[in-house]
C-alpha cells in the first residue's frame, strides 16, 4: 500500500529542493532537451566497454559490447519528446554490463517533430533487422521508452520470438487517467502538466490514446514475452505500470513485478544521489540478467 515515506534522506532533500523551485511558464522543447543532456552529463559515467555508433534499418543506434548474445534493444525514456543516446548512455552501459549482452540503444524519432507511430516504427525496424538472422533479442526501456518497447513487441508478435521485455517505470496508459497520476502528479520530479503536454505532442488525437493501438491497458497481451516490470511508489505512472504487469499475468505471461517503496519516477537516473535508487536499479539489473539467462 502506498505511503508518504521517501526512501532515504538524500532523495528527500532532492525533492525538497525541487519543490522550492518555482515553475515559470512553459519551457521550450529545445531548452528542455538541452537541460536533459546537461543533467545526464553531470552523472557518473557507466562502465567502460566497446561501443559503436551506427545505423540499423535506417535508424541511428549505439551498440554496446558488440558481438555478444543475446541482444537487448533499448528504448530510452523522455516523454516521447526528450532523451537521446547520450542522456541514457550510463544507464545502458550498466544494463549491458549486468546482463553480459550486446545492447543496441535506439535513437528513435521524437515528438513533436515526429508524432506516433514514428518511434514505434523505428523500434520495430531495428528489432526486426537485429533478429533477422536468428539472433536472440529482448526489448527494454524506461518510462516512455518502456511503452515504445512494449508496443514494438506487440507489433512483432508472431514474427519475432522475443526473449523478454525489461521495463522500468513504463508509461502504459496514454490517457493518463490512473489514480496515481493525480496523487503523485506534483512534487515528485515528474510533473503531470509536463506529462499531459508531451502526450499531446506524441498523440495529438485524444481518441487514439485509449485505443489498443497504443494503450497497454487495452491491447490483447496474449503471447507477449516474459517481463520484468519495476515501478516506483511516488511515480505518477505507478498505477498504469502495476496494471500492465497484472494484465500480463492474466494473459499467462511470466512476470517479475515489483513496486519500489519510497522512490520516484525513473529512479536509475538518481543513483548518484540516492543509495535507495541505486539499490533498486541493481535489483532491476539482477532480475533482467536472471530472466535473460533463463531464456
Amino acid at each position: 500500500m502506498p505511503t508518504d515515506r521517501i526512501a532515504d534522506p538524500q532523495l528527500a532533500a532532492l525533492l525538497r529542493s525541487a519543490r522550492a523551485e518555482p515553475r515559470t511558464g512553459v519551457p521550450e522543447i529545445a531548452a528542455m532537451r538541452e537541460a536533459s543532456r546537461a543533467r545526464a552529463a553531470a552523472r557518473t559515467p557507466g562502465p567502460a566497454m566497446p561501443t559503436v555508433d551506427g545505423v540499423i534499418a535506417g535508424v541511428p543506434v549505439r551498440t554496446y559490447q558488440p558481438g555478444l548474445h543475446p541482444v537487448v534493444v533499448y528504448l530510452h525514456g523522455g516523454g516521447f519528446v526528450l532523451g537521446d543516446l547520450d542522456t541514457h548512455d550510463a544507464q545502458v552501459r550498466r544494463l549491458a554490463a549486468a546482463t553480459a549482452t550486446t545492447v543496441v540503444a535506439v535513437d528513435y524519432r521524437r515528438a513533436p517533430e515526429h508524432p506516433w507511430p514514428a518511434a514505434v516504427d523505428d523500434a520495430v525496424d531495428v528489432v526486426a533487422r537485429v533478429a533477422a538472422d536468428g539472433t536472440p533479442v529482448a526489448v527494454a526501456g524506461d518510462s516512455a521508452g518502456g511503452l515504445v518497447a512494449a508496443l514494438a513487441a506487440l507489433r512483432l508478435r508472431g514474427e519475432v520470438s522475443l526473449l523478454a521485455q525489461l521495463l522500468v517505470c513504463p508509461n502504459a496508459d496514454p490517457t493518463l487517467r490512473m489514480p496515481s497520476v493525480a496523487e503523485k502528479g506534483h512534487g515528485f520530479l515528474l510533473d503531470v502538466d509536463d506529462l499531459q503536454r508531451w502526450m499531446g505532442m506524441w498523440l495529438p488525437d485524444p481518441a487514439v490514446r485509449g485505443s489498443a493501438a497504443v494503450s497497454l491497458l487495452v491491447a490483447d497481451l496474449t503471447g507477449m514475452p516474459p517481463a520484468v516490470v519495476v515501478t516506483a511508489e511516488h511515480d505518477p505512472l505507478r498505477d498504469e505500470g502495476d496494471a500492465y504487469a497484472g494484465r500480463l499475468v492474466d494473459a499467462g505471461v511470466p512476470v517479475v513485478h515489483r513496486c519500489e517503496a519510497g522512490l520516484v519516477h525513473d529512479f536509475p537516473t538518481l543513483r548518484d544521489v540516492s543509495p535507495a535508487a541505486a539499490a533498486a536499479e541493481d535489483r532491476f539489473l539482477a532480475d533482467a540478467a536472471a530472466l535473460l539467462r533463463a531464456r
